[in-house]
């Protein structure tokens, strides 16, 4: 069973913020996204702010880094 994410939300609203600041993303930025949904049960805040960023990324505002 998925458990409610509490100590991650600040860490995501963090991240959220300096990736949109830089305009890059990393690949370990990509994996702290990628166990957020695999580990934990996220909120509707926080699928909205992972939605938003993959906007950006697919609109080509953030760029994608190895």
């Amino acid at each position: 069973m998925l458990t409610p994410i509490t100590p991650s939300a600040t860490t995501l609203s963090e991240l959220a913020a300096q990736v949109w600041n830089s305009g890059k993303i990393s690949s370990q930025d990509r994996q702290f996204l990628r166990s957020l949904f695999t580990e934990h049960l996220p909120s509707e805040e926080e699928i909205a702010a992972v939605d938003r960023l993959l906007h950006a990324i697919r609109r080509g505002w953030i760029q994608m880094l190895e």
